[in-house]
């Protein structure tokens, strides 16, 4: 394992969920971190806001936008590592607002991955999702699998993923992908399942969902930050996607139950249209294969389903005042 004591390293989209836990365990480690969040008028630092203030002190916060590539070019100056995470998520909004998932996915990688080349940085880690992966046709899934744009979300993601593979292979820019299946965990937007689940069940009765049926494969945050960290380690994972996932499968109905149980909460689950997705967007089955990562860096997960749903029931129960359950969040 390299020693990340002192290496100088940029974080986009730090103040997102993944990206504040990866710049926690970065800063653990002894790096020097530089944190590009979204600009915004009040110097809100989004997820960031969360840390302890030892490692929040311990941060460079850069404010920008990923669209603009001189911004983004003197946020990657002088970084040796950077971790590219800036990127619009919800799929639902995907459906609203596609050309934004276009500019800001699309071309705001190509903005970093010219940036790295231009600036020598001697490793970038590039995030992908396992939506790109579209509805499987064989599981687990390996890096193999047939790429599938089935919404504007995933579509935008595969076409950066080729952006990084297209600077590997055209100006051995030093980019290694990391496609996580669903991460969960303390700080998620309510935009993703489990939070969606826990602060309906936390504020009312009933829990509104879309389809139960789906089958996804949770991660929880800090080994999904530990594969990112993993992956910058390993040359030989250079120019290849990574999947990150456990490989253990849950639909969504049983991770409702298993949820509602530990919460010790008789809330039902109730089916609501607004929240299900186009027939043919639905993705129906996610399982990982993640030997790749296993093999080339040595990365397991370490926390289970029933432990990280236990964290993250007990963060929202705490920060229960921060959201709106009642509202879908898109």
């Amino acid at each position: 394992m390299t020693n990340w004591s002192g290496r100088q390293v940029l974080v986009t989209g730090a103040g997102g969920f993944i990206g504040s836990h990866l710049v926690e365990q970065l800063v653990r480690r002894g790096s020097d971190v530089r944190a590009l969040v979204h600009y915004n008028s009040r110097s809100d630092w989004g997820n960031l806001e969360h840390l302890p203030d030892d490692i929040k002190a311990s941060v460079e916060v850069a404010a920008g936008d990923i669209r603009d590539p001189f911004g983004v070019r003197r946020a990657v100056a002088g970084r040796e590592v950077v971790f590219h995470l800036a990127a619009l998520i919800g799929i639902p909004y995907s459906y609203v607002a596609p050309q934004t998932y276009v500019e800001t996915n699309v071309t705001g990688t190509l903005n970093v991955l010219e940036a790295v080349r231009s600036e020598g940085v001697e490793r970038m880690v590039h995030t992908s999702t396992s939506e790109t992966y579209g509805t499987a046709t064989y599981t687990p899934i390996d890096e193999e699998h047939p790429l599938q744009g089935q919404s504007p979300y995933s579509a935008s993601k595969i076409g950066a993923d080729k952006m990084a593979e297209s600077y590997f292979r055209s100006f051995a820019t030093p980019v290694v992908t990391v496609r996580p299946f669903n991460t969960f965990g303390p700080r998620q937007s309510l935009r993703a399942v489990i939070p969606t689940i826990v602060t309906q069940a936390l504020s009312g009765t009933v829990v509104r969902l879309g389809s139960l049926s789906p089958v996804r494969d949770f991660t929880y945050v800090t080994d999904t930050a530990r594969a990112f960290i993993a992956a910058a380690d390993s040359d030989a994972a250079l120019g290849e996607p990574l999947n990150a996932g456990n490989g253990l499968g849950i639909t969504v109905g049983d991770l409702a139950r298993m949820i509602l149980d530990l919460m010790g909460s008789d809330a039902t689950l109730e089916a609501d249209e607004e929240r299900i997705r186009p027939d043919a967007s639905e993705v129906f089955e996610l399982l990982a294969d993640a030997s790749r990562l296993r093999d080339l860096t040595g990365w397991q997960p370490e926390v289970t389903l029933r432990e990280g749903l236990t964290r993250t029931i007990e963060w929202l129960e705490r920060n229960l005042a921060a959201t709106k359950p009642h509202l879908y969040t898109v």
